[in-house]
């Protein structure tokens, strides 16, 4: 089942069921008029709303229409949670690298995670806003979870259970603001804008054989201004996977239904792959040659990442934004 979010006149939009195909959906209002009020309630809503999208993909729904990911929002327009883990720690040891920190090892132990702002998402095809090129404009391509209700304490073994959708992300990031906020030792703020997913969110049957009750198994790819950035695979080279993640979030809190649970900058150790953000394009490049020549995203650029699967049909559709300007309120 895929679920997406239509802009509206409200903050939270309307919920609809879009085709496996991506090329058509179907108004949800009967069962959720959001997806928040459809996680809210799961077990009651969740198996009516896979009977809509049962009859759409069949072609026996009579009120579908086109759909169209650009009167889109977020799946989820704003959240009561955003917490964004750092799973692919080869990507934490060399970002750390860059910067000149060092590693400690329980790094590779315990997960990292950051408490994002989740007031308002940008929606997939949105613009990235900054007011100035010199805030270092990044982008970083992952994947995440939602969840359902989440007891506190679950254990690794059972986190997986409360897994409902997942989601495509482009997880902004304003590297030059970044290093003077850590060293205050508190973590991001103004270096984690609006984060950005892409306009449907699947339950995991969607996936198939690709995704195992704890990762994706399949490359996400990442284009900037119309050129292959980077195919790295998302089940490759994850450390902690979302079942642990979940399990981390939840050791001292609950988590209420709803909950967006990142997976970090997806990254591979074999660097044919490329990368899934220009920090980790610019550290390499230091690495290798003792400068970086890669610059991060200027203003009119295009930042588009997509998952396919594997007879090359988009699972989320695409994350599909331009750089731009933000003029400052006076």
């Amino acid at each position: 089942m895929k679920l997406a979010t239509l802009r509206t006149g409200g903050r939270d939009g309307k919920l609809i069921v879009v085709s496996r195909d991506l090329r058509q959906a179907v108004a949800a209002s009967r069962v959720a008029p959001t997806l928040q009020t459809a996680l809210d309630d799961w077990a009651a809503k969740g198996p009516r709303l896979a009977q809509i999208s049962a009859l759409l993909d069949s072609g026996r729904a009579a009120d579908a229409f086109e759909f169209d990911p650009y009167r889109c929002h977020s799946p989820l327009p704003r959240a009561y949670q955003w917490a964004d883990g750092s799973a692919y720690v080869n990507h934490v040891q060399l970002v750390r690298r860059a910067r000149g920190a060092e590693m400690p090892p329980s790094f590779w132990t315990d997960p990292l995670m950051y408490q994002g702002g989740s007031d308002s998402f940008a929606g997939p095809c949105d613009p990235i806003l900054a007011a100035s090129e010199d805030w270092g404009i990044d982008l970083e391509a992952e994947v995440a979870v939602v969840t359902d209700d989440v007891p506190m304490g679950v254990e690794n073994g059972r986190a997986g259970e409360y897994i409902r959708l997942l989601m495509l992300v482009n997880d902004v990031s304003l590297r030059n603001l970044i290093p003077g906020e850590l060293a205050k030792g508190f973590g991001f703020f103004h270096g984690k804008p609006a984060t950005a997913f892409a306009p449907v969110a699947v339950t995991p049957d969607e996936l198939g054989g690709a995704w195992d009750g704890a990762r994706i198994h399949l490359p996400v790819s990442v284009h900037i201004n119309g050129s292959l950035f980077g195919q790295p695979d998302a089940g490759q080279d994850m450390t902690f996977d979302f079942p642990q993640l979940i399990a981390h979030a939840a050791r001292t809190r609950f988590l209420c239904a709803g909950t967006i649970i990142g997976s970090g900058t997806i990254s591979n150790l074999d660097r044919s792959r490329g990368c899934a953000c220009l920090a980790e394009k610019r550290t390499l490049e230091l690495l290798d040659n003792g400068r970086a020549s890669t610059p991060f995203l200027r203003f009119g650029d295009r930042v588009r990442i997509e998952m396919l699967d594997g007879e090359g049909g988009s699972i989320f559709g695409a994350i599909d934004q331009e750089v731009q300007r933000y003029p400052l309120p006076r």
